[in-house]
């Protein structure tokens, strides 16, 4: 099973907080997505040691908000490997262009 985080994501995103004014200027530097129900996420900021993030979430709607990294890799524990994935080829870019 595919790894949501790896060590070279968690170097490369700044920590919560850490684009905080930014905006849609801020830059997501990885992308997981459910192929089940569509829904979307692009991290801009994350803590490794609790897990939470944040960034933009597309679902119901588009908004940035916080999430929790952890939550979504016990949704492929519960739910089956594939539940939730990385966009293993996603370059990192600002949200404004994803928004």
């Amino acid at each position: 099973m595919q790894k949501l985080m790896t060590r070279e994501i968690e170097r490369a995103t700044p920590e919560l907080y850490g684009t905080d004014g930014q905006g849609r200027e801020a830059v997501a530097t990885a992308h997981f997505f459910s192929p089940i129900d569509g829904w979307q996420w692009y991290l801009t900021e994350y803590d490794p040691e609790t897990g939470e993030a944040f960034g933009l979430v597309k679902g119901f709607a588009d908004e940035l908000g916080y999430f929790s990294i952890r939550e979504l890799e016990r949704m492929n524990e519960l739910f089956g490997a594939g539940t939730v994935e990385r966009d293993a080829g996603f370059e990192p870019c600002k949200l404004a262009e994803v928004m």
